[in-house]
């Protein structure tokens, strides 16, 4: 074979070590007669892989892994081994030998304490702390020198310092829950209504976002005075549920006072109430319908089920909330058609959250009265369905007694919390004769009211409220 060919064929050899990347020992070893083979530090074979480089700070590290046990690691940058010469220079400058700076005999002295690192180790391995990492990118390193902790460790501490922090406040924010819970609890078992219990704990929890610590009360008055969106009302209602959560705790305040305006309920008129209804879905319509029969609370039509209703009397079981008396009302035909068309899927007749129920209902009046370019739309409220039959009762009987029944309440104060006396004109009446019998019993079941007495025609006169 000719010396062209075999420098042809060593070439090819080199380069197809070099593209697999075998280390059989020799080959893959560093350049230079003194460097020591590369060893896998787990099981010491000299039969690895190189496996790609991992960028740092200092430059490309080149990585291996082991063919024999499977490990991955990286090249060493700092190798420990005195037993050579310190100080070698393979190509020494002219003007070095001149001043006679590697010529320089040294003698090596056994030291007589343990060094802080064995001698040739290599600290490139994986298992190494972040602090052994750091050093592998230095450029020299003496044994004499203790391994203290480098910059990127100080930044982790920093930082560990900050989770210390964080953690330390999502302790206090746990701890806040903890107590909201253990608050509902307490409240359970003092016998407070279920939308007693919501309420409250769902202002302490609004308090707590906005920056109230719950645990100093001057903290929460002052959250509470922040708040500019709110009525005084509200602020009652908050007032009130801190002072029971500090009751449960053992602590007192000196709440702040509130007082509490007044206002006029907002009643709607029936054409509004009626055009709501019928811009809603299934389910929102009869559930409106409901309340504006029945006058009854959203929560105890909420609570509903179908055992409660007498479809073939009309009628239904009212189960009360807030204390208020049970009682029995009628429904018509129409609403009795309106449930019957809902889907039964379970014991009640309205499953699911009444507050996501709220959701949808506002989203439906708002496209409604945007639909309707009437604005007093967007103001009913499903308590306003139980002021517009306490107000129409009253005016329509004139007999508050009736009303304090038809409400359930027990204090007929309450019963004149919700009664307005509204001047109706005539020109908001439908205005109906009947001649006869039938004629008024048709007009008395589509909720006309009788006005006056038999003329010399023989009709009877019943009015509407339009």
């Amino acid at each position: 074979m000719s010396g062209g060919e075999a420098g042809f064929h060593k070439g090819a050899e080199e380069a197809h070590t070099r593209q697999s990347g075998l280390n059989d020992g020799k080959s893959a070893q560093s350049s230079g007669p003194h460097q020591p083979p590369i060893r896998c530090p787990e099981c010491t074979s000299q039969r690895v892989w190189k496996d790609g480089v991992r960028a740092t700070r200092c430059g490309d590290v080149q990585r291996y892994v082991c063919r024999s046990c499977g490990y991955r690691f990286s090249e060493s940058k700092v190798k420990f081994n005195v037993t050579s010469k310190l100080v070698e220079v393979p190509n020494p400058r002219p003007d070095l030998l001149d001043r006679g700076i590697v010529a320089v005999e040294l003698s090596l002295q056994k030291l007589g304490y343990d060094p802080p690192l064995f001698l040739g180790e290599d600290i490139s391995s994986h298992k190494v702390t972040t602090v052994g990492q750091d050093l592998n990118s230095l450029g020299s390193y003496s044994r004499n020198r203790r391994v203290c902790v480098s910059e990127r460790e100080t930044k982790n501490l920093s930082r560990q310092r900050t989770r210390q922090k964080r953690a330390a406040g999502a302790t206090t924010q746990a701890e806040i829950k903890g107590k909201l819970v253990e608050y509902s609890w307490w409240m359970k078992k003092e016998g407070f209504a279920e939308s007693t219990i919501t309420r409250r704990v769902r202002l302490l929890k609004t308090l707590s976002k906005r920056g109230a610590d719950l645990l100093d009360p001057e903290s929460v008055k002052l959250t509470i005075a922040r708040q500019e969106g709110w009525n005084s009302t509200t602020k009652e209602h908050a007032v009130t549920a801190y002072t029971s959560f500090l009751k449960m705790l053992g602590g007192t305040w000196k709440p702040p006072k509130y007082n509490r305006v007044r206002k006029l309920p907002f009643i709607p008129t029936e054409q509004e109430v009626n055009e709501l209804i019928a811009g809603c879905n299934r389910k929102t319509s009869a559930f409106l319908k409901l309340l504006k029969e029945t006058g009854m609370r959203s929560g105890e039509a909420w609570n509903l089920e179908w055992t409660d209703f007498n479809f073939e009397n009309g009628t239904v079981s009212i189960t009360p909330e807030k204390g208020s008396d049970p009682r029995v009302l009628g429904i018509s035909i129409e609403l009795i058609a309106m449930l019957k068309a809902l889907p039964k899927t379970s014991h009640k007749v309205f499953p699911g959250s009444l507050r996501h129920f709220g959701r949808s209902f506002r989203r439906q009046r708002k496209r409604i009265a945007h639909k309707l370019q009437n604005p007093r739309v967007n103001r009913i409220t499903f308590h306003s369905l139980r002021h517009w039959k306490a107000t129409m009762e009253y005016h329509r009987t004139k007999d508050i007694l009736h009303v304090k029944q038809l409400l359930g309440h027990k204090s007929i104060n309450s019963t004149l919390m919700y009664t307005q006396l509204v001047n109706f004109k005539e020109d908001e009446f439908h205005v109906r004769i009947a001649k006869n019998v039938k004629e008024a019993c048709e007009l008395v079941e589509a909720g006309f009211e009788y006005v006056t007495g038999e003329y010399e025609d023989g009709g009877k006169i019943f009015r509407k409220r339009k």
